[in-house]
């Protein structure tokens, strides 16, 4: 059977892609897809695995061209994105990703992260309340995306009026993820990336010369054996900040809400027991995960259950069929908010772990915690709709009542 109906574009995929890849894992766990040109890996074995090989990396350029490497050069408009996008840690291999990471990990410490929770709760607490207070609204617009965004540019330090400008550029830059994007969508990233960057630039120039209490600060001033990042760099560090910190963290709330709505035992489990909210949370993002797919280059040739996957060839590592593996996962079918222990790898493995995981976690308890305070008989009063993408996978909106 012709890839047992793996679209990543099909809508009914998008909103439940579990029984196809349930097949998979047992009918065709490595496949080559024609449409995307990519080989789709599906047990939790295998991508757990491949992400700790470095036989495979998120970009080949440290080891030869595009035309060495068998792919099309890119075009030349997309070059403004690229460079912002490459002068971060996300799209970069070792020597440089493991420099990029300690420079950025000696200001973005675990202690500086911790530190953000009381005003996180604060945030969370007032979105909650505006919540309940209305009687009700769109979860999504109005606590999933402006907590992190707000969160994050606090954590920046951009000023409040300039605010509204992050969740459009990061909604821009984010599209460039997603399988195949039209060139109207690539134009319209590259323009948005052009915009971000000119105005952290600035902002980091400021900060430069008149420090503040924020993280553009510290990556500004770090200093490791006589190293620290350069303009570009931080740019590219603040970049992948807002847009892995906020995209996913969105999705992440909406997706989680509507996944305890369809299972009204266990959201009253966790409205008689809020101490669950930590595993709760974790158990969320495996069930739907809300970043279901990673790619990576495989830059010697290697071998996956049997299938030999050629170098040059690129791989598309199904976190969320990983995360409903019942190979490590007993009943994954099954939302149970306690399981423990919850080995799911929403976050990433290997080099290229997640390095917000600890934040996103935070904002994510944060936000569940004061909603569940707010209003304990919230309720859903529309079905929600999936947005189209599967990379980055949401919905539209979650309309609810108290």
């Amino acid at each position: 059977m012709s890839d047992l109906a793996y679209d990543p574009w099909s809508t009914a995929f998008v909103a439940d892609p579990y029984p196809v890849f349930e097949r998979l894992r047992a009918e065709r766990p490595v496949f080559f897809h024609e449409p995307t040109g990519q080989w789709v890996i599906s047990r939790y074995e295998d991508v757990d695995a491949l992400l700790r090989d470095r036989r495979l990396g998120r970009s080949y350029l440290h080891i030869a061209s595009h035309e060495e490497f068998g792919q099309e050069p890119e075009p030349d408009f997309l070059e403004p994105f690229w460079d912002m996008v490459r002068a971060g840690m996300l799209d970069v291999e070792p020597p440089t990703h493991t420099r990029l990471r300690r420079l950025v990990s000696k200001a973005f410490t675990a202690r500086m992260v911790e530190g953000l929770r009381p005003m996180i709760r604060r945030l969370a607490e007032e979105l909650a309340s505006g919540l309940a207070d209305r009687g009700g609204g769109d979860l999504l617009a109005e606590i999933a995306e402006p907590l992190p965004v707000n969160v994050i540019a606090e954590m920046l330090g951009v000023p409040a009026g300039d605010r509204h400008l992050l969740r459009p550029w990061s909604a821009d830059i984010c599209g460039m993820y997603e399988l195949n994007p039209p060139e109207e969508v690539q134009r319209t990233a590259v323009r948005a990336a052009v915009e971000f960057s000119d105005y952290l630039r600035h902002l980091a120039r400021a900060r430069r010369a008149e420090p503040g209490d924020d993280l553009i600060t510290a990556l500004a001033h770090v200093v490791d054996e006589g190293d620290r990042l350069t303009e570009d760099e931080l740019v590219g560090t603040c970049v992948l900040l807002l847009n892995a910190g906020h995209e996913a963290t969105v999705n992440a709330t909406g997706n989680g809400w509507w996944t305890l709505f369809r299972n009204p035992g266990e959201l009253e489990r966790l409205r008689s027991d809020p101490s669950l909210v930590p595993t709760a949370v974790e158990e969320l993002l495996r069930y739907d995960t809300p970043a279901p797919m990673f790619e990576r280059w495989v830059l010697e040739d290697i071998r996956v259950a049997g299938v030999d996957i050629p170098r040059g060839a690129e791989v598309a590592l199904q976190f969320a069929s990983a995360n409903r593996d019942p190979e490590v996962f007993a009943d994954p079918n099954r939302l149970d908010l306690g399981r423990d222990p919850n080995p799911h790898i929403t976050f990433g493995l290997g080099i290229h772990y997640c390095l917000g995981a600890p934040l996103a976690r935070i904002e994510l308890t944060e936000s569940f915690g004061a909603l569940l305070r707010a209003a304990p008989a919230l309720r859903l009063t529309t079905e929600p709709e999936w947005k189209p993408g599967y990379v980055l996978r949401g919905l539209t909106a979650l309309h609810v009542e108290r």
